[in-house]
């Protein structure tokens, strides 16, 4: 079973505009709801991989019921800790050449009664996982060293994979991580430099490396992604789609990338289920998932390539 911890759920509201015009009328040709958060995305792409997954993470009264339903749709058994209030909004516009603009809303608060809860949920549950997925933000209030008493809660049979970035990513390496998937833009911002070249990229993957991480999964957006765990490194090139939304292809990413690493998979295997999964929701809007089907037809047209630093 892959366990998935989500502590900041969200309604995505997804637009798709012609254009974005910044202070005028603009009209939306179309709209829609998905009940998410990057944890969960990551459940949701698991089980459409044919893997078990489940959920937890912090939810809220208001309109949390939404998401059970998303997730019963999905076939992904959940528990989580109850919060009063609302789950956030976040506003995704797409205009007509993919570009993506969004606006996020800050999550809810929680009592400390309730980050103990978690703790609790976590280590339980992560008895049953052969890995555990934590992803995403914070609720509001909460500090980036929580991200580390997650991860010390995971039972120590299981695999951890963390998605996250800055202080919250340092954090967590603290506790000694698996693997780490950031994007290029996230390993620039967490290390507070600019990545060239694919030699200073594995750079900054190895700091990483020597903060905790036994992995790294950088994503490269449309050119694919590297990983490399400081010995061996493998590319692997993204093939051209038709991008619809890139709304959830990091969380595709993990998800497949997760999928792997449970089958006890290699590096270039890895790397492989990722890239595809993640070209594979591209290929989507509105959803934040992919489809097995072309998940499995991009994934027969990929090549791994090793290279050295």
């Amino acid at each position: 079973m892959i366990l998935t911890v989500c502590m900041s759920p969200s309604v995505d509201v997804t637009i798709e505009l012609d254009s974005l015009n910044v202070g005028k009328v603009n009209v939306v040709k179309s709209k829609t709801l998905s009940f998410t958060g990057k944890a969960l995305n990551v459940a949701i792409g698991v089980a459409r991989l044919g893997a078990e997954a489940y959920a937890t993470g912090f939810m809220y009264n208001e309109n949390g019921s939404m998401f059970e339903r998303a997730l019963d749709k999905e076939g992904v058994p959940f528990s989580f800790v109850w919060n009063n209030g609302r789950v956030r909004e976040n506003y995704k516009c797409i205009d007509k050449r993919s570009m993506l603009t969004e606006v996020n809303d800050v999550g809810g608060q929680v009592s400390g009664e309730k980050l103990m809860e978690l703790l609790h949920m976590v280590r339980n549950v992560s008895q049953r996982a052969d890995v555990t997925v934590i992803s995403g933000g914070l609720p509001r209030g909460v500090g980036a060293e929580y991200y580390r008493e997650l991860f010390r809660a995971v039972d120590g049979h299981s695999l951890r994979i963390a998605d996250a970035e800055g202080a919250k990513l340092f954090s967590a390496l603290e506790a000694e991580v698996d693997l780490v998937k950031p994007n290029l833009e996230e390993l620039e911002e967490t290390l507070g430099r600019e990545f060239k070249d694919k030699a200073d990229m594995l750079a900054g993957c190895r700091e990483l490396l020597s903060r905790g991480a036994k992995t790294v999964l950088l994503s490269l957006g449309k050119d694919g992604a590297v990983i490399t765990n400081g010995t061996k490194n493998y590319y692997c090139k993204s093939i051209n789609v038709a991008v619809n939304s890139t709304v959830g292809a990091g969380d595709g990413m993990v998800a497949a990338a997760a999928a792997m690493m449970q089958k006890g998979a290699d590096l270039p295997d890895i790397l492989r289920a990722g890239v595809a999964a993640g070209t594979a929701t591209v290929t989507t809007f509105g959803t934040i998932s992919f489809t097995k089907s072309k998940y499995e037809e991009i994934y027969e047209s990929l090549s791994i390539t090793e290279f050295e630093a």
